[in-house]
């Protein structure tokens, strides 16, 4: 019979705590009363009622208040890492971080397409290529292929490698 009664105890403290919660939130909400006010009140309540015992309504108003105090410290850190995460020069920076990764990774990427696209425009004298303007790789001396012919050495520098272009 105890072990009964202990469990009615337990249930009737998780209702007065779910009422002094409800009833401490409507006080507050109405504006007339601080938060520990309100405790204050929504605890009489309940006793004057006579739903509850002034000692349980105590009890439970501890119980409400250590809830609502951890919540608002968890809230209160959570707002300034927050903040610190969002403050508007660690922002920029990060965008010009990323923003220097991206053109960083993009100029090596544009380099090795530059080279690709040299060497496969580089050509040496034996080879053999078909009507297009070879220049010299060191001394920019022309050489108009006028048809399909193997290439000679530079005229002018005897150098063996062209950029070829039309």
């Amino acid at each position: 019979m105890t072990e009964k009664k202990d469990k009615s105890n337990d249930l009737d403290d998780v209702t007065l705590f779910e009422k002094m919660i409800s009833h401490t939130e409507e006080l507050v909400s109405s504006g007339r009363k601080t938060l520990e006010e309100s405790f204050k009140r929504a605890s009489d309540d309940f006793a004057s009622a006579g739903e509850f015992t002034r000692e349980q309504s105590d009890k439970i108003s501890d119980y409400v208040k250590k809830d609502l105090q951890h919540a608002v410290a968890a809230a209160s850190k959570t707002r300034d890492n927050l903040k610190e995460t969002i403050d508007p020069k660690r922002v920029a920076v990060g965008v010009q971080s990323l923003f220097s990764k991206i053109l960083t990774n993009t100029a090596g990427t544009v380099g090795e397409w530059a080279k690709k696209t040299e060497q496969q425009l580089e050509y040496k004298t034996g080879e053999v290529t078909s009507p297009g303007t070879l220049t010299c790789k060191k001394c920019s001396e022309l050489i108009h292929m006028k048809k399909t012919a193997r290439i000679p050495p530079c005229p002018k520098c005897h150098h063996i490698l062209y950029r070829k272009s039309y």
